[in-house]
């Protein structure tokens, strides 16, 4: 189960990747004509404003047809177009035999007297994304072999799997019909529950979801704040400026520090601490991963030099993060971002009409990095963290953290490393990755050699199930997975 969990929420991250052109979009727009939303005078600049806002839009206004095609590509066996199709089906029958004229028809009754939750069913529901992709991804491995008689042969194969995918989505709304309400009414009253507890709430969130980050499951986490799964939808609202100034975005907006400062100023602290004679082969690894989670918001390269190698400092580096959500809650200043929390995003939200103060994130962001840079400091010396650089063994510290020096070269012979480790093509069942992780099937883990994995300077390696692997590679791992796919083949 934990490891289906972990697989949904890599598969998430292939629709999210589709919202940082729309958060570029709508930036651009907000920055020539914030009046674009209230309509505007017309003019050169609010017509341009309003031609990249609505470009935008379109992304975020769809991100329930985004999440059902990419959990459909991302949970199938082989991320063949045909499991897109099937997802695609699958939310067009959901969003369309749900939505509030049908639901009023089949009742018999006015449509001002169906439950208001049926208005949700639209293309931007993601919530049924989630549930098409699903299934559009189980019927896809399970049918795309089906072999039927002669005089049906046309539509055995994958042909079947659009025809499977709408039967169940068929009977998938039929239990929606009764249960919809429900379910609604539960992912609303969470949402609420959290969203009543204000500042405290909003750093339950950012504890928890840093803790959940090393199982892979904070994606999960993540929709019901940041999407519209339990009508919360800070994200979404923020970007389309619906939402209430002031208070939305209070679930990003304690990241950028974090992201843009603390990180960074804990990067710093890890090469203070780290012993003299290691401090130059760190150094490359931490600087660069610092100006990666500076700009980008990716903190991947940087949790994981030490999230293994010194848990205790994980769980007290969560609990800042926790802080942070719920001081900038209190405090005046929103921001959001479609990506992550790095300078990028903050730069292009600034523009957005919800964006309150945005600028000041700079200075609170300076104290925030102060503060991790002394609490990390003070904690590696007192409890004696093995942070990179602090190992006993020098070996490890090349092996668990130096990858990210690598540069851009070399991914071919990094594939071809990392597959011997894997036991060789014949052991190995599926290759897929996210941002920064190689996700892997084999047949027999214990015919695993992580030496020699961890000989390609790979940052770690995780087991996470009894078959599964991952290698934790950094921004670069696209490249890595396309050359390992390359080599199983």
């Amino acid at each position: 189960m934990m490891k289906y969990f972990q697989r949904l929420g890599k598969s998430l991250m292939l629709p999210v990747a589709c919202l940082p052109i729309a958060g570029i979009l709508m930036g651009l727009g907000y920055m020539f004509d914030k009046s674009v939303m209230a309509g505007g005078d017309p003019g050169s600049l609010f017509v341009i404003a309003k031609f990249l806002v609505t470009a935008g839009g379109a992304i975020i206004d769809s991100m329930g047809i985004l999440f059902a095609i990419g959990i459909a590509v991302g949970m199938s066996d082989d991320q063949e177009g045909t499991s897109a199709l099937a997802g695609l089906v699958s939310f067009l029958i959901f969003i369309t035999v749900l939505k509030t004229d049908t639901v009023a028809a089949l009742k018999g009754i006015p449509a001002d007297d169906v439950n208001a939750s049926f208005s949700k069913m639209n293309l931007g529901n993601q919530f049924i994304g989630i549930v098409s992709g699903i299934i559009g991804a189980t019927c896809y491995n399970k049918f795309k072999n089906t072999k039927l008689p002669d005089a049906l042969a046309f539509f055995s194969g994958k042909r079947s799997v659009a025809i499977v995918t709408g039967i169940v989505s068929l009977i998938g709304c039929g239990i929606l019909f009764f249960i919809w309400p429900i379910i609604y009414s539960g992912l609303v009253a969470l949402g609420e529950g959290i969203v009543g507890l204000g500042a405290v709430g909003a750093g339950l969130y950012g504890f928890f979801n840093r803790l959940l980050i090393p199982l892979g499951l904070h994606h999960a986490l993540n929709s019901v704040f940041w999407f519209d799964v339990a009508n919360v939808n800070d994200l979404g609202k923020f970007w389309a400026g619906t939402g209430t100034l002031g208070e939305t975005g209070i679930y990003m907006t304690g990241f950028f520090p974090v992201m843009m400062f603390g990180l960074p100023a804990g990067c710093l602290a890890m090469y203070h601490t780290a012993k003299d004679k290691n401090k130059k082969m760190v150094a490359g690894l931490l600087f660069s991963a610092a100006i990666c989670s500076f700009f980008t918001g990716v903190t991947e390269p940087i949790e994981f030099a030490f999230m293994f190698l010194a848990p205790g400092l994980y769980v007290i580096y969560a609990i800042l993060t926790g802080l942070s959500l719920a001081i900038l809650a209190m405090l005046p200043i929103r921001a959001g971002f479609n990506f992550s929390a790095g300078f990028l995003d903050l730069f292009f939200s600034s523009f957005t009409p919800l964006a309150l103060n945005p600028w000041m994130l700079l200075p609170v962001g300076l104290v925030v990095g102060v503060v991790y840079y002394f609490v990390f400091r003070f904690a590696i010396k007192i409890f004696n963290f093995k942070t990179p650089g602090r190992e006993d063994e020098l070996e490890v510290v090349s092996n668990a953290t130096a990858n990210m020096s690598n540069g851009s070269t070399g991914f071919g012979e990094m594939a071809k490393i990392i597959l011997e480790g894997l036991g060789g093509k014949d052991n190995v069942t599926t290759v897929d990755n996210c941002i920064t992780r190689l996700r892997l099937e084999v047949k027999d883990i214990t015919k695993v050699d992580e030496a020699k994995i961890k000989s390609a300077k790979v940052s770690g390696i995780l087991k996470p199930g009894k078959n599964a692997i991952q290698i934790i590679i950094g921004a670069n791992v696209q490249f890595v997975a396309d050359e390992l796919k390359k080599l199983v083949k």
